[in-house]
Order: structure tokens, then sequence, then C-alpha cells
């Protein structure tokens, strides 16, 4: 997993609040264990038609946002189930940040576990960076972890709080696994010294 320190980049206003795991990655399309090819998919109902065709108006098949790796949408963003599947298309699409006002719980814990960093800014901070967005006239934010900062296209700076183990976990691009193999040698020594 790479680290995540700070990113500026395209951010896309996703002005929806409650957008559960079922809109942002359908079921119908976690028939697969790799996550590669999962962002093609990334709210796929509202992206496409039903023959395919994309939907002009949704802000995802416009540009500048085609290329953003920053979304800001409404509350409870992620809610639903726990499917990390989500998290997965989200990636693959290339989001690195989701700024909302509040994130499904297990969902924003898979974010991290996927290298993507959960911002939580009030809601009207919110809306005012959609709208900023919106006008399309410069739509790059910066979200500094190390500072704990989010830098909106007008300059304004809005800090945010996150979990410890969140923030060390990004910072060292270390996943479930990574982090365990840290302690490598205990567990060499905990095995080689087990009576069985």
């Amino acid at each position: 997993m790479r680290p995540f320190k700070a990113v500026t980049a395209i951010a896309a206003p996703l002005p929806i609040a409650h957008i559960d795991t079922d809109q942002i990655l359908p079921a119908r399309f976690m028939k697969t264990l790799t996550r590669e090819g999962l962002g093609r998919r990334l709210f796929n109902d509202w992206r496409y038609e039903a023959g395919g065709g994309e939907r002009g108006n949704f802000v995802l098949n416009q540009p500048p946002w085609r290329a953003a790796e920053i979304l800001v949408a409404r509350e409870n963003f992620g809610c639903g189930s726990s499917r990390e599947h989500a998290a997965w298309a989200l990636d693959d699409f290339g989001f690195r940040a989701i700024i909302a006002p509040t994130f499904g719980t297990i969902f924003a814990t898979n974010c991290v576990k996927n290298g993507i960093l959960p911002v939580t800014l009030r809601g009207a901070i919110c809306d005012t960076l959609m709208a900023t967005l919106s006008a399309g006239k410069n739509t790059l934010v910066r979200v500094d972890l190390e500072e704990c900062l989010v830098t909106g296209p007008d300059g304004q700076t809005h800090s945010f709080d996150v979990r410890e183990d969140f923030r060390d976990t990004l910072l060292a691009g270390l996943d479930d696994i990574s982090r365990t193999l840290k302690y490598s040698d205990a567990l060499s020594d905990f095995e080689s010294n087990r009576k069985l």
C-alpha cells in the first residue's frame, strides 16, 4: 500500500447524502476476488445508462472530474453493508481521499485498509467546497495528513481529526499484513518456543 502524506488533486463534488456501498459498487459486480477493474463499475448505476452509455450529467463523466482523486460528499458516506469491494472500486478508480461530514464506520476502516483517507469535515464546509468545485473554475484541493489540513480551491484551510491508528497506517503505507510482518522476528520466536 502506498503511503499517504499529502495529496493535491482534482476534487469531484457529489452532493448526495447516505450513499451506501451498493450505490458505490452494485452487488452484481462483486463476483471477483481481484480488485483490478472495479473502478469501471464505481457508481455504475449513476454513471451509465441501462444500455451502457455514459450519463453525461454525472460528475465523474465530465471533465475535469474524470481524473478526480478526491471526492467530496454529504453525510453518512459508505453506509450500508460492510463490503470491502466498495473501497476497492474507489481505489481502482484513483481516489486517494473522501471528504464528508460522516462515514459508515466499517466503510471508513475499509478505506484506510486500502490506502484511502476518509476526512471528516463539518457539513457546511463540505457544502461550500462542493459549491466551489461545481463552478469548475478551480477544482484542486489539498489533503495533508501530516498536518491534518484540507486546503480548498479558495485557499481556505480546514483542520480535521483522524484516529491515530488510521493516521499511522496511512502515513506508513502499511496494510494489515505489512503491520503484522513488522513483528516477524517475535512471531518466529514464539513459533519456535511454542510447546505443542
